[in-house]
Parts: structure tokens; C-alpha cells; sequence
């Protein structure tokens, strides 16, 4: 036995990356752990991509479905993508290679709500898991699972697959022992039961995965990191971003419509949405929750500053000096830190009963409040709608956050219309650019497409309010008259003309 597998039994199924990855068949589904650079399996989908690439080359071309919780690395997405070995992948993919080929239409690509796919799984919709690769920091005597840095939707895998493939990362802390709660109380209908979390801090699960044994064919010992990368100094753009939201729940606190601690925080991933952490270290805020996808930066800060009393999340989402600073202080993190699996995590009854306060990004936002978060030019997608949608929706407070512009300035994010919707204008509450913030809770479609022009928009690419938008919707919004002069104008005929979102 090693100091990682204290199971007998199963140590007798330690083997090779090579010969695990022999085990999968081509046309098989497999599903992977892994959510946002954590926690995915490293050493087997290498394996398996040198097996294809030879099978490949001998006229044998071998392809599987790939499924995990969401974005993986290089190591997994990457290698595979690179010799195509995917058919189809979901429910959202990080992978500048993987897009490529999904944008080329080589790999067919199954965008979903990260809530919805454990749920999907077990109904059968999606097809039969064949094998599934799961990472685990280790594997206690009598069998039990010890989770990674990330939970995702490993519970699941584990009790659908035909067949388990274990990898135990000993570069995972092993003080990440006890910090996980897996709940096994889901049902389909009609035996679905309320699920009994009550606060951000519950614990309603085990500690452990669980596994049938005589299903585990192969385990690989493996010491490899996350793809941890480093998030940007905020910039004077996202600090701007980061203060309007913070005077945005100041106020929400002066009306009393928010509790002087706020209600529990989601935050999504990325250099805007990690300042907005960062700056609520300095907020009057405390001691605030966090009910959310992953654990970044900003969060991490909160902790050390006791700003944030605990965090509720899947996954961890951290650059290397974050991710060491977790490592080197893990036991004293464990207690003020949960990962779920991503259906309890995104789930959005307990999103709305809990009353997160989402706050999101976006590639566009129209006018009136729609956003499209997937698909650049609304046919190339960028990564996936992730889990903005299950908290959108159901969020206390719905915000959604970009730069004003991208691109070096050449493109605008708020636009006349948007050219792929994900979040209808009924979900969206709050947009906020560097330039302002626009609440759109109780406005008309008029009102909001004046507030979000007047707030957000940058000068040099403010939408005219003239008869484009009467036509746009049927006329029913009434908006007529041009309310902006000069550049505006000309930029608004050229997108009326050609579709370009270039400035005069």
C-alpha cells in the first residue's frame, strides 16, 4: 500500500498511464473530473492521445465523447483535441484548441447549464457513460474516495460509468481531506425531495466519493499540478467596474433592501470579475458569504482578511501564487471552505432561496438588457455559458459586467441588438461597464435602453435611440426620436448598413 491508497484491495489495480488508457475503445463516452483548471485527470488523457495519434497514423482514426464538469487544461481538452480525438464534447470547453475545431465544426459542440448535466446524465438523455477518469487526492481503507480540488460532476460519473478509472495526484494536499460535502440525496421525479441546505455553511453529504469497487479496472499514481494561471493586475478599467458595484450595494444597503453583510456572493471567473473580490476587501461589507462556482483570488483575499466568513463553491480557480499560498495554509483554510458537486453548487432552487447576488461577465449586452455570453459575432463560440445561467435567473440580484469595449477599443460591448441571446432581458437586472452602472429592475424596454446608452456605452459607440429599434421589436417600444448627435449617428447608419461595430 502507498500513503495515498490505503486500500488493500484496490492497490493490487495500480498500473501505467499506457495501460489504463489502453482500456478505452473507440466511440466510447468518457467522462472526466475537472472544473476550471482543477482537478481534471492529467496523466491518462495524455496516454490516451499518443494511443489515438498512433491508431491515427495506421489509418484507424479512434475519437471519443468527452464529457466532464466544465473547462479542463492542456492536458486533457488540449491533447485530445490535438489529434482529434473528440467527437463531441460538453457542457463547456476552455481550450483554445478544442474551440478551434468546434468552431470549424470538427468536434460537435453540447453547450449546456452546468446544473442540468448530472441531472441529464442520470435521465439517460445524453447516452450511457462507458468509462469514466476521475482525480482523487486518495483512497482510504475501506474504499472511500478522498476528493480533488475540484467536485464537479464526479459523483455522478462515478456511479453512472460501466468502468472507473482512478488517478491519485499526490501533488493534491492531503489536508484537502474533509473540506468536501457530497450530497447523495438527488432523485429524478417523482421521488425528488427538497434539498436540505439551509445556509451557505451547511453540510449535508460525506466527506467521500463513493465507488463501486469491482467497478475501479485501473489506478494511476500521478504528481502533476492544476493548470493554475495568473490573473492580471486590475487595471483602471476594472477598478472602475469594481466601484460602481460596490457603490451599487452600498446603496442596496442604505435602502435596506440588502443586510449590512450582503447576501451570499457568486462570482464567475476572470480579471474583472476577481477585482470586484479584490475591491470588496476594502467595502464595508462583513462578514460576507459566498455561495459560487469557484474559489479565485479575491475570495482567498476575503478569507485572509476576515472580510468573508466562509465559501461555498465546486472548484478551485487560482493562479500558482494563490494556489501555493492555499497548499502551505490548507488546514487553516479547510474549516472556512466547502466544494460540492456542481448540481448543488448551481443549483438554482438553492440559488434562489439562498438569494446570491450573481455577478457575471459577458461578451455583449444590447440595449435593453439581453446578453450574449457565448458566441463572439453570434457564430463563433468562445467557451460556453457555464453556470451564469443558473444563477442569473434565479439570482436576488442579477449583475452583469464588461469593459465597455474590446479589442483595443475597435469593438463595442453594448450594441443595438445582440447577436446571439443568453440571458433574455427579464434576467438581467444590472449591467456595468467602466463607464457607469445602469439598474434596470422595474424599467420598460424604453427606459432601459435610455439608461443602459446613457451609463454604459462608451462615447464613441452610443446606439441611437431612432425608428431601428420601432422596427427591431415590432414597434410596440416606442422609441422614435434620435436622442444623441455627431459621431454616433454615422456609426449607427454604418451598423445599420453593414452590421460592423467600427466607430466613425
Amino acid at each position: 500500500m502507498t500513503d495515498r491508497i490505503a486500500s488493500e484491495t484496490l492497490c493490487a489495480r495500480i498500473t501505467d498511464a499506457d495501460s489504463a488508457a489502453a482500456l478505452i475503445r473507440p466511440g466510447e463516452t468518457i467522462a472526466a473530473s475537472g472544473f476550471t483548471g482543477s482537478g481534471y485527470p492529467k496523466a491518462v488523457p495524455q496516454a490516451l492521445a499518443r494511443h489515438m495519434a498512433a491508431e491515427s497514423a495506421a489509418g484507424r482514426p479512434f475519437r471519443v465523447n468527452l464529457w466532464t464538469g466544465a473547462s479542463t487544461g492542456p492536458e486533457l481538452d488540449g491533447a485530445l483535441a490535438a489529434v482529434d480525438g473528440i467527437a463531441q464534447r460538453l457542457p463547456y470547453s476552455g481550450d483554445p484548441v478544442a474551440r478551434e475545431k468546434i468552431n470549424r465544426g470538427e468536434i460537435d459542440y453540447l453547450d449546456m447549464h452546468l446544473s442540468q448535466v448530472a441531472p441529464m446524465a442520470w435521465e439517460g438523455v445524453l447516452g450511457a457513460i462507458d468509462t469514466a477518469i476521475v482525480e482523487v487526492t486518495g483512497i482510504r481503507s475501506d474504499g472511500t474516495l478522498i476528493p480533488s480540488s475540484s467536485v464537479g460532476n464526479n459523483k455522478t460519473w462515478l456511479d453512472r460509468a460501466g468502468r472507473v478509472i482512478l488517478e491519485v495526484n499526490r501533488w493534491q494536499n492531503a489536508a484537502l481531506e474533509g473540506m468536501h460535502d457530497i450530497y447523495y440525496g438527488t432523485r429524478l421525479p417523482p421521488e425528488r425531495v427538497p434539498i436540505p441546505l439551509l445556509r451557505p455553511d451547511d453540510r449535508i453529504g460525506t466527506p467521500y466519493l463513493t465507488c463501486d469497487p469491482d467497478k475501479i479496472v485501473a489506478i494511476v499514481e500521478t504528481d502533476a499540478p492544476d493548470r493554475n494561471l495568473p490573473f492580471a493586475a486590475p487595471d483602471a478599467t476594472a477598478l472602475a467596474i469594481a466601484g460602481h458595484i460596490i457603490e451599487f450595494l452600498r446603496h442596496e444597503v442604505s435602502r435596506g433592501r440588502l443586510p449590512a453583510s450582503l447576501l451570499p456572493i457568486q462570482s464567475g471567473v476572470g480579471n474583472i470579475a476577481n477585482a470586484v473580490l479584490s475591491g470588496l476587501a476594502d467595502a464595508p461589507f462583513d462578514p460576507m458569504t459566498a455561495y459560487t462556482e469557484v474559489i479565485q483570488d479575491g475570495m482567498l483575499d476575503l478569507l485572509d482578511s476576515g472580510k468573508l466568513r466562509m465559501a461555498s463553491a465546486t472548484a478551485f480557480s487560482l493562479s500558482p501564487q494563490a494556489a501555493a499560498r492555499l497548499n502551505a495554509n490548507m488546514t487553516a483554510y479547510r474549516d472556512r471552505m466547502i466544494l460540492r458537486p456542481q448540481e448543488i453548487s448551481n443549483h438554482p432552487e438553492l440559488v434562489r432561496r439562498l438569494g446570491c447576488i450573481a455577478m457575471n461577465g459577458l461578451i455583449e449586452a444590447d440595449i435593453y438588457g439581453n446578453v450574449n455570453s457565448t458566441l463572439v459575432m453570434g457564430s463563433r463560440i468562445q467557451n460556453g455559458i457555464g453556470g451564469s445561467g443558473d444563477f442569473a435567473r434565479n439570482a436576488y440580484v442579477s449583475i452583469f459586467m464588461t469593459p465597455s469595449t474590446a479589442k483595443g477599443g475597435k469593438i463595442s460591448a453594448i450594441v443595438p441588438q445582440a447577436a446571439h441571446v443568453d440571458h433574455i432581458m427579464q434576467d438581467v437586472q444590472v449591467i456595468v461597464t467602466e463607464q457607469g452602472l445602469a439598474d434596470l429592475r422595474g424599467l420598460s424596454p424604453q427606459q432601459r435602453a435610455r439608461l443602459v446608452i446613457e451609463r454604459c456605452a462608451h462615447p464613441d459607440y452610443r446606439p441611437l435611440l431612432t425608428d431601428y429599434a420601432t422596427r427591431a421589436h415590432g414597434g410596440s417600444y416606442g422609441l422614435h426620436a434620435p436622442s444623441l448627435p455627431g459621431e454616433a449617428l454615422s456609426w449607427h447608419q454604418r451598423f445599420m448598413a453593414t452590421g460592423t461595430m467600427l466607430p466613425s
